[in-house]
């Protein structure tokens, strides 16, 4: 039932299935059907069935209303995999589908908790401080083989588990940027981005920001699920 779910978000992330009936022009009565495997998902590169977190996951996150495909597992190299994750087209806000740039794949619980803050901690913000709904959310990226800067330690991107922030575009055009206008906006533009920083810290496992070195004055990075660090 679950693998079954997950196919159908696989094609519009927002739909939900529902209970099973006979399809039209199935077997007449009286004519048992032969038995059938589960299906799987299909993708481009292999069909797999997800885990049963990863199906509950998918469900979650298409009753959140988010556009997205899922992905089949992948390993790159040690420590580098793509495990239960999901390709973002699109996140719901208040009024709004927020779109999204330069993202990659994403772990699904990161996506879930990536659209609840996008929807209620950023898109909100925008609306009671800047006047204007969020109408896009730029990033520099999610997963990406590689180590945590100066260190033998693998990044959470490594993973898909992270995702950096670099800017935000409203609906009436105006493009809020984490580099020039954490220190250089005018006041309701530093109140907004310190704003959603703290919300971020609420919801996402790791948070760094221009506060915490020169490495991310010009994004958030937004890690895991489960408030642990946030700076």
């Amino acid at each position: 039932m679950l693998a079954a779910g997950a196919l159908m978000l696989a094609g519009c992330g927002s739909l939900i299935p529902g209970s099973g009936g006979a399809a039209p022009g199935g077997p007449s009565q009286g004519t048992r059907a032969p038995a059938r495997p589960a299906v799987p998902i299909a993708t481009a590169q292999q069909s797999y069935l997800p885990r049963p977190e990863d199906a509950r996951c998918l469900a979650d996150l298409g009753a959140s209303g988010a556009r997205f495909s899922p992905l089949p597992d992948t390993y790159a190299a040690p420590g580098c995999n793509k495990l239960g994750t999901v390709q973002l087209m699109a996140l719901a806000g208040d009024r709004t589908p927020l779109s999204l740039s330069n993202l990659g794949p994403v772990q699904c619980t990161v996506a879930k908790t990536f659209g609840d803050w996008a929807r209620f901690g950023v898109d909100r913000a925008a609306r009671d401080l800047l006047g204007s709904p969020v109408a896009r959310i730029e990033t520099m990226g999610s997963y990406s083989c590689r180590n945590v800067a100066g260190s033998q330690r693998r990044s959470a991107h490594a993973r898909a588990e992270a995702i950096d922030v670099s800017a935000f575009v409203l609906e009436n055009g105006r493009r809020v940027e984490v580099k020039r206008d954490w220190d250089g906006g005018d006041a309701a533009t530093r109140e907004f981005l310190r704003v959603v920083h703290k919300s971020a810290c609420k919801r996402f496992g790791t948070v760094l920001g221009p506060q915490y070195n020169a490495a991310h004055a010009d994004h958030f990075h937004l890690e895991g699920t489960g408030a642990k660090f946030c700076r």
